[in-house]
């Protein structure tokens, strides 16, 4: 039998690319972090041309902002993006949840809620990066159901946008348990209820981040 071609190896560039966007989106990074490309490029072991050419892919996608100087930070969203933001949550991923409902069986119901303690646990032990880690994992693996890469795709650029805002959000929380619209989430999808899954899922990705505007 003859041997199937390993992947190629991923370039530096994309290596540094892949691993920022991902401290982006699940809350390693605060509103206002300073990145350096000389400090990008000593933690990658890479030149500064990767380092430069992964910030200025995350720029474009929103992750990073980039001053006149170059200074590059994480950013510091104002109330009214952060409006804009919660809103695409609330259109895309309502959208995404009821495409998602015809092909909710009982085999993904069993794994959204596992991956549902597992958000009790991060929670548990007020681990913020895990929380929001877990938090879109039960997103993702509701929404891939749907079958609407372009769309996940857009809801992913808004997950990475807002990802340091999430992890200022979860210190304003201190949340002790699960969202409750998680449970109504999974509730939804048992009783194939698509009213009460709009409600849950809009509910969910909103509510906590206009707490932020108050």
């Amino acid at each position: 039998m003859q041997a199937r071609p390993s992947e190629p190896p991923i370039s530096a560039h994309e290596r540094v690319y892949r691993t920022l966007r991902s401290r982006i989106m699940h809350g390693e990074l605060v509103p206002g972090s300073a990145l350096t490309l000389r400090g990008i490029g000593q933690e990658f072991g890479t030149s500064m041309t990767p380092a430069r050419e992964a910030a200025r892919r995350l720029v474009a996608e929103g992750a990073l902002t980039m001053s006149v100087s170059g200074r590059i930070s994480t950013p510091e969203l104002a109330n009214d993006r952060i409006e804009e933001l919660a809103s695409l949550r609330g259109l895309l991923e309502t959208e995404l949840a009821v495409r998602a409902l015809p092909r909710a069986h009982l085999a993904l119901i069993e794994r959204l809620a596992a991956i549902n303690s597992t958000v009790a646990e991060a929670i548990r032990r007020g681990d913020a990066v895990a929380y929001i880690r877990t938090n879109l994992e039960f997103h993702r693996t509701l929404y891939l159901r749907a079958q609407a890469p372009a769309m996940l795709a857009l809801v992913e650029t808004v997950w990475l946008q807002l990802g340091p805002t999430m992890r200022k959000l979860y210190g304003r929380m201190r949340q002790g348990r699960p969202p409750d619209s998680h449970r109504l989430i999974l509730a939804a999808l048992r009783n194939r209820e698509e009213a009460a899954l709009r409600v849950a899922v809009r509910t969910d990705v909103t509510k906590g981040l206009r707490l932020l505007m108050t």
